[in-house]
């Protein structure tokens, strides 16, 4: 193989789950004896200083090269305000391609500045679908994914999504699903959730092997930004706690609600554990050991697929159908009697175990970085 192109890969990332499918993509760069060195931007979209300084440790992720430091603002401003600061940073450091991740605003607005620039554009984790255009991660997937010049796909399903919109086939490239390998190498060093929850002020709360707890992590607009949705939401996780003990991380848009609606004390009793957002060695460990986690995530879905916990996903659909059809996952309605029949199945059944997905093996990341390479080569003989 002819040395490729010095100009370094532009790598970004805008929020936390970015940083799990980031993380792994630049370690296997660094190791890959050919590849060109790689840029972190970090767009700022997610800004909690403390949350991101944990997770970059966490994840063995180096410190960005450069932060945008957007924060927070309308879909459009956010997305408005993230173009006017990348654009100078693709016209300074002239990359030889840009790489995106996921489906939050950075990875559309950051595609659009590249590609309008003449850059060409790598999507991972293209190809996901919900169907669902209220979401506007559907949006940033779709617009992403017609833009962007090499798609590296995670399941079977996505392929078969994109050549459907009128990709051409030879963009379209099946990798599997690189969260799984953070989510790998971070069971290596999860932390017990005993440990988790006494650093929480939760060191008494009852759970054991036996009756083991549900996890809970909800944050989707849809669930929690109205105030109706957001009381069906902690009634029915009181109702859960009858059963077993829940822990519940709150994300900070959810927290913020329930203290906005006046439920940040209702209805909650000393068997939902409230706790602040945790680091993700805290969560994978919460994640392994939980009887049940219900969540609107959808890295949740996956990782949870992967460790082979039941998961109830209170979403009318999703984009991650494979942990559906061959993993943990159920979609459930957000109702007290759906979440508790499952919640009853699960107890006494053991619930969903189901297979990982073919791909999810712990190797995206190199399977990437030697496909990219090659592909960055061969434009730049």
């Amino acid at each position: 193989m002819s040395r490729p192109s010095r100009q370094p890969v532009l790598c970004v990332v805008g929020a936390r789950p970015n940083y799990m499918k980031m993380a792994p993509l630049l370690r296997a760069m660094a190791a890959e004896p050919q590849a060109p060195p790689t840029f972190l931007c970090h767009t700022g979209q997610h800004y909690d200083p403390a949350l991101n300084r944990d997770l970059f440790v966490d994840l063995k992720m180096p410190e960005p090269n450069i932060n945008l430091e957007v924060g927070s603002g309308s879909q459009s401003v956010q997305t408005a305000e993230i173009m006017k600061r990348f654009e100078p940073v693709v016209e300074r450091i002239r990359p030889s391609c840009v790489i995106v991740v996921g489906d939050v605003n950075s990875t559309l607005a950051c595609s659009l500045v590249a590609v309008k620039l003449g850059v060409p554009v790598v999507h991972v984790e293209a190809g996901l679908r919900s169907y669902d255009r209220s979401m506007p991660e559907e949006i940033n997937r779709v617009l992403t994914d017609q833009i962007s010049d090499v798609l590296y796909t995670s399941e079977r399903g996505a392929h078969a999504n994109l050549l459907r919109e009128g990709i051409a086939e030879e963009r379209i490239h099946f990798v599997g699903n690189i969260m799984i390998d953070s989510l790998l190498e971070a069971m290596k060093f999860a932390v017990a959730p005993r440990e988790t929850l006494r650093r929480e002020g939760w060191g008494a709360l009852a759970i054991d092997s036996t009756t083991g707890y549900a996890l809970v992590t909800l944050h989707r607009p849809s669930n929690v930004d109205d105030v109706e949705s957001l009381r069906q939401i902690v009634s029915i996780l009181d109702a859960v706690s009858e059963r077993l003990p829940v822990v519940w991380p709150l994300h900070p848009r959810t927290a913020a609600n329930l203290q906005r609606c006046g439920l940040d004390q209702q209805w909650i009793n000393s068997r939902v554990a409230r706790l602040a957002p945790v680091g993700y060695l805290e969560m994978a460990g919460l994640m392994k050991q939980a009887k049940v986690v219900v969540t609107d995530s959808g890295g949740v879905q996956e990782e949870t697929t992967a460790l082979g916990v039941p998961c109830l996903t209170m979403r009318p659909n999703t984009e991650r159908p494979v942990t559906v059809e061959q993993g943990t996952n159920t979609l459930v309605p957000r109702t007290r009697d759906a979440v508790l029949d499952c919640i009853e199945d699960i107890l006494a059944n053991g619930g969903k175990r189901g297979r990982i997905p073919e791909l999810w093996d712990g190797q995206t990341a190199v399977r990437i970085a030697r496909h990219l390479t090659i592909w960055i080569t061969q434009r730049n003989p």
